[in-house]
């Protein structure tokens, strides 16, 4: 095959997705122009419109009185499900029958990732999907709609033929991002290298100013890149320094896996209406309640949006006409949507604060992981106090629908002025808050082929396995668990490192498990450092089960390589001492099942 005529950047979001394009290689002298692929997707019954966004939502097969007819595409004459606007539009009428947030699901940990349990609460599990079929689902409707639109006929045009880039959150783990590739192969996509969103949206910003981003920025500025989106909040610091006269952009700092964002705010909204419905002694089930979840979200980004009415109608089927009977209707009004929101989500608070754990009940629903409070400003002051002393950016980009609101933006802006005690930082604009981390991918390809501004990245976190202390057994202790440091924070993709200086017991032929733990906070530690009390700032991020090939409960000494892949996940071989024999452990690749060696 010959070489990819394009480069796509695909923002992979929790309530939209978004594909952008360009040419890889260009004439001398013409400028690069990135293009937004218009996504061709059902918006109403049997109807076929061509938009920038496809909203990451999935009507599933059976149970909803859909015809296939309607569901019928220009590639696809039978197709038993809908992604994009029509199925986004039929959550609030059939909220069981439409898989919404399936990205948040893609990075929790309390389920098996591979079994279908989507959506959530549906009673039908012969519909169901679990989180990686679901987001394979959204990147196979991208690949079929390009493929029909532009490839045609033309095999070197074809999507699976092209250079991909496609975003994740910056705090996604190991395995949430190995899971996102194998959501992408899939779908049939195999040539894809994955781009932290923060760092995509800061690709936008140079991107859309050329060249005289340099004079938007200076030496000692430190960015804070605010990404609050449908299912979670990133935050990133961009370092910049100068060298040989040139501004350099550096990764210093990535915030935590915080699940709390535009899903949070719909779902508030939402027992904000259900609490005056309850006054008029209209009380909700379960799943009308799902169905105004849906139905506050198209509201609450009408308000974001800037549209100019003070009201929106939200609407609700009944259960019967003997119960309530017809659609249960509510005013939503644009004040209390901002109070809300503003309010709730973020309080003016001290830089010192720090997030409440919430009451911890003995008992939760189980679902997703949401955070207990839901402050996004206390979550802000901890990140940047993460290094210990309390660092004040001197300039903002926002990203993620919800930064649409000026009121939102501004209220940022002036915490961060209270914490600073001066008025002086910027706030760096954005373009297109939904298309940013589409363009600012696209732009990515082209930094790596030279031909645009790199921010130097790597590893978004600090890694570590857990290895079993060398000690006598004692009658009702556990063994302690010492933490090995087999990644370091900005570890650079394709980089190597081998720790050939300490040797492990491997136990091979038997079932073991093997914990692999991760920090955001730890930026000291090198490769083969071990920290034996490790509880307060590093934590665990997977347990796996696996039996490696060899003579049953036989103990080989190894030492351990380790590799940060293009794709910016983790391997680990462990080596044998005695005959060079390895062992890949992939952390990244299997979820409680058995691992290859």
């Amino acid at each position: 095959m010959s070489e990819p005529l394009y480069i796509i950047g695909i923002d992979l979001g929790t309530t939209n997705t978004v594909v952008a394009y360009t040419e890889a290689k260009i004439e001398k002298g013409k400028s690069q122009e990135i293009k937004i692929f218009e996504v061709p997707q059902i918006t109403y019954s049997g109807t076929i419109e061509e938009k920038e966004v496809l909203p990451s939502f999935i009507l599933v097969q059976g149970g909803h009185g859909i015809q296939t007819d309607a569901l019928k595409l220009p590639w696809k004459d039978e197709s038993d499900i809908a992604v994009g606007e029509f199925a986004k539009e039929r959550g609030a009428e059939l909220p069981n029958h439409v898989i919404s947030s399936s990205k948040s699901w893609l990075c929790n940990q309390m389920v098996d990732r591979n079994k279908p349990i989507l959506p959530w609460g549906s009673k039908d599990t012969g519909s169901k999907k679990s989180p990686v079929e679901s987001s394979s689902s959204i990147l196979e409707h991208i690949k079929e709609a390009w493929n029909y639109k532009i490839a045609k006929d033309d095999d070197n045009l074809k999507i699976e033929n092209q250079e991909i880039y496609l975003t994740v959150p910056a705090s996604f783990d190991a395995v949430a991002r190995d899971l996102t590739i194998k959501a992408s192969k899939m779908a049939g996509l195999s040539n894809v290298t994955l781009l932290e969103e923060p760092q995509a949206a800061f690709y936008s910003w140079i991107y859309n100013l050329k060249d005289k981003w340099r004079d938007k920025i200076k030496k000692g500025d430190i960015i804070l890149v605010c990404d609050i989106g449908g299912g979670t909040t990133d935050f990133s610091l961009i370092k910049v320094s100068e060298e040989d006269g040139e501004l350099l952009l550096e990764r210093v700092a990535v915030g935590n896996h915080l699940l709390v964002g535009g899903d949070n705010m719909d779902m508030a909204l939402a027992y904000s209406v259900s609490s005056k419905l309850s006054e008029k002694k209209i009380k909700l089930d379960p799943s009308q309640m799902r169905a105004l979840w849906h139905s506050c979200r198209n509201a609450k980004e009408k308000v974001l949006a800037g549209n100019d009415s003070k009201e929106h109608q939200v609407a609700i089927l009944g259960r019967g006409s003997k119960l309530i009977g017809g659609t249960i209707k509510a005013t939503l009004s644009k004040s209390l949507v901002e109070k809300v929101i503003i309010e709730g989500f973020f309080p003016k608070c001290e830089k010192s604060a720090v997030p409440s754990s919430g009451n911890k009940l003995g008992l939760k629903e189980f679902g997703l992981q949401y955070e207990s409070d839901p402050s996004v400003t206390k979550h802000l002051a901890k990140f940047l106090s993460s290094k210990g002393d309390f660092e004040a950016p001197t300039a903002i980009l926002y990203n993620g629908g919800v930064m649409k609101s000026q009121a939102i933006r501004e209220r940022i802006k002036d915490i961060i002025a209270s914490w600073r005690g001066d008025d002086k930082m910027r706030m760096l604009e954005s373009s297109d808050l939904d298309l940013a981390v589409a363009l600012g991918a696209a732009y990515y390809g082209l930094a790596r082929r030279g031909q645009g501004v790199r921010i130097r990245g790597g590893l978004n976190k600090s890694y570590y396995i857990g290895v079993a202390a060398s000690l006598p057994a004692v009658p009702g202790m556990p063994i302690p668990l010492k933490a090995i440091c087999v990644g370091t924070f900005g570890m650079e993709e394709g980089t190597q490192e081998s720790l050939k200086n300490q040797e492990f017991t491997l136990i091979v032929g038997e079932p073991v498990k093997f914990d692999f733990l991760g920090s955001s906070v730890r930026f000291n530690d090198n490769v083969g450092s071990v920290i034996e009390d490790w509880e307060t700032d590093i934590e665990k991020i997977t347990t796996i089960e696996v039996t490696l090939e060899g003579e049953y409960g036989t103990f080989v000494p190894v030492t351990i390589e380790v590799k940060v892949t293009e794709i910016g996940t983790l391997e680990l071989f462990c080596v044998s001492r005695e005959n060079d024999k390895r062992w890949k452990l992939e952390f990244n690749v299997r979820e409680k099942e058995s691992i290859e060696s």
